[in-house]
């Protein structure tokens, strides 16, 4: 039960989600889980700030998943996802914060896995 949630500076035309869309579900295997299950949620034209200005090209990536997270799956995992945001959306490594969440309780089509 893995969900990515991406919040971009920029505007993301439809072809530019569908390559995230897929990108971010073929990386999502780092992390052990399946991409049947992977919800996304693309959020765009957001204002980020880091270090107290305004990011041009920036993005917060959320990660969550059902269970206990590696710290090694963790460290893949980031690399992987600041290569896509580079390639796909010129946006620099060192503007993506990603997040990390495990729960061991997650809810869908009426109940708890």
């Amino acid at each position: 039960m893995p969900m990515i949630e991406a919040k971009v500076t920029m505007q993301l035309p439809a072809e530019k989600r569908d390559v995230l869309k897929a990108e971010f579900g073929k990386a999502i295997s780092i992390m052990g889980k399946p991409e049947s299950y992977l919800m996304i949620n693309l959020v765009d034209g957001q204002d980020l700030y880091f270090g107290g200005k305004k990011l041009e090209k920036g993005a917060y990536v959320e990660v969550k998943v059902l269970g206990s997270i590696d710290s090694g799956a963790c460290d893949k995992m980031t690399a992987r996802i600041c290569e896509i945001l580079q390639k796909e959306l010129g946006i620099p490594g060192n503007a993506v914060y990603v997040s990390y969440w495990g729960t061991s309780n997650w809810g869908w089509n009426g109940g708890n896995f």
